[in-house]
């Protein structure tokens, strides 16, 4: 463990709080000293919710460690059950309560619940993080419930395609989404519409929305739907290995993937593929329609987006998914491509490496940044902390991916998941691209007569000066003054000249900050102590070789 001012998963009893908040008749006892009840905050702020999450916390303090804290983790419990009759309840501890080894869930097992399902959870706090946690809870809370359900050894796997002989439609279960996931209400709704245009029902959404009565219904489904692997994959696991369930795995983020997603589908459930979805001469489905994206990709319109230089970091799900997406979809060019999840570190490596890339896997997010810096990129994809990392370099960012801002969590509908969010996903992504474009024009133009003082528009004594605050571009770039370059004109012994600074402020800002390195470097090494633009054009062929 590590002290860092920014992290990108926190410790896994977060993540257990995170499935506790995300279904209903849940409730987590958490042994925690008082510092640790800030996870609170983490859904009232971000997922602007309108209670706070179902957790009691012991909340010692350091004048309760010399008495017996046992005492109170079987207060704290038997209060919490009593208040709040839950319908199954969580029992673990934070990182610093672990090391009091007080064992919570094993004093919550010799105590009278009421019949209440107990799970105790035991999250190494100094090994695992967030995401490990939440799938750790929601498969050790699933694996309780259903233990009766068991089948016995020697048992033939689950037909699929069994709802013909019960005479019913398909149904799958959708598991995966949780709190302060990406998009995750979003992407329940679009995938479950998807699936109820193709005759398919949900049976059970977890753990988002759920009651721990719904998880035991989770066998009389014919398949299951891994939306998110970060959190559900080891469940699903367990259920094909125990229930013989056969699970469906694309993640249909993006055009090319949600069909995919729907073809495994139909494969799974022994359907018979509709014609939307059998690829024509050209490779394309007519399902492709229902997105905006491919047509737009193969417009004349997109021309200014092929090839741009994009970098990609988040967890592996959504990684993955927009490295596809944008060298398969919108024909950018991936320049790095990396994910905090360790646990799927292989999955993003074997992505990486089909792009002839090697995969970045860290959670040290000046490490991102330095990454990102390198690879000089037009535009970045990540989480909130490659969003910050990309204002300082100057290059525009979306945001794809978990830990996010309350910005990120939208109220309207807005999906990542099936068609529609793949058009979500186009308008995230190229619009910065295109305010790009437009602070460069103004900066390539700013000399124009048009753009000087004094100049009137079509509007007459009616427009503004260009030289006033009226004339700003919608990025708010005065039109009367060049853009700065975001670094300063001296570097140690190296100084720019007034031309070399007017040649550098013609070339696009998102790859500025590299060209001026690289001249800097090229003047140090020939012992050039002004640039010039003469340098700058020498430089540029330097290393144009």
């Amino acid at each position: 463990m590590e002290l860092t001012l920014w992290t990108y998963e926190g410790p896994p009893h977060v993540g257990a709080l995170r499935i506790a908040d995300s279904m209903e008749g849940v409730h987590y006892v958490l042994h925690a000293p008082q510092g640790d009840t800030y996870a609170d905050l983490l859904f009232t702020m971000i997922e602007r919710q309108q209670r706070r999450p179902p957790v009691s916390y012991t909340t010692f303090q350091a004048r309760d460690l010399g008495g017996d804290t046992a005492e109170l983790v079987k207060r704290t419990i038997a209060e919490a059950v009593e208040r709040f009759r839950p319908e199954a309840l969580l029992v673990g501890e934070s990182c610093t309560a672990e090391l009091i080894q007080d064992q919570p869930g094993a004093l919550a097992a010799g105590m009278d619940l009421g019949g209440i399902p107990m799970v105790n959870l035991e999250l190494p706090a100094y090994s695992k993080k967030e995401n490990w946690g939440a799938a750790e809870t929601f498969y050790q809370l699933v694996r309780t419930l259903l233990k009766p359900q068991l089948p016995p050894p020697g048992t033939p796997k689950a037909d699929p395609s069994r709802w013909r002989a019960e005479g019913r439609r398909p149904r799958v279960n959708l598991l995966g989404a949780s709190r302060l996931g990406f998009r995750c209400r979003d992407d329940v709704r679009e995938i479950t519409g998807l699936l109820a245009s193709h005759g398919v029902d949900v049976a059970v959404v977890a753990p988002l929305g759920a009651r721990p009565a719904d998880l035991m219904g989770i066998p009389t489904a014919d398949a299951n739907v891994c939306l998110y692997p970060e959190v559900a994959g080891p469940l699903c696991s367990w259920l094909e290995r125990s229930f013989g369930m056969a699970t469906v795995k694309t993640v249909p983020i993006g055009v090319g993937a949600t069909v995919t997603f729907l073809q495994e589908l139909h494969r799974t459930l022994g359907l018979e593929l509709p014609a939307g979805l059998i690829p024509g001469d050209d490779g394309r489905c007519d399902s492709e329609r229902h997105s905006q994206l491919p047509w737009y990709s193969r417009s004349v319109d997109s021309t200014y987006l092929t090839g741009k230089r994009v970098f990609i970091f988040g967890d592996a799900s959504h990684a993955i998914a927009a490295a596809r997406i944008a060298s398969r979809e919108l024909g950018f060019q991936v320049v790095g491509l990396g994910t905090y999840s360790r646990e799927l570190a292989r999955e993003v490596r074997a992505a990486a490496a089909e792009l002839g890339l090697e995969a970045l896997i860290s959670d040290d997010y000046l490490a991102v940044e330095a990454a990102m810096a390198e690879a000089a990129p037009e535009l970045v994809l990540g989480t909130q902390m490659e969003r910050h990392s990309a204002k300082r370099l100057g290059v525009p960012c979306a945001v794809i991916s978990a830990p996010l801002h309350v910005q990120d969590v939208p109220a309207r509908y807005s999906p990542v998941m099936g068609f529609e969010g793949a058009n979500v996903l186009f308008d995230s992504w190229v619009h910065p691209l295109m305010m790009g474009l437009e602070e460069h024009l103004i900066g390539m133009f700013r000399h124009d007569f048009e753009f000087v003082d004094g100049h009137r528009s079509h509007l007459g004594e009616g427009a503004p000066s260009a030289g006033s605050s009226g004339a700003s571009g919608s990025s708010g770039v005065s039109l009367a003054e060049p853009p700065s370059t975001g670094a300063p004109a001296t570097a140690g012994e190296l100084c720019w000249s007034s031309e070399g600074e007017a040649e550098l402020a013609k070339i696009p800002f998102f790859v500025r900050p590299k060209v001026r390195r690289n001249t800097e470097a090229f003047a140090r090494e020939r012992g050039i102590g002004a640039i010039t633009d003469e340098v700058l054009y020498e430089a540029k062929a330097h290393y144009s070789r």
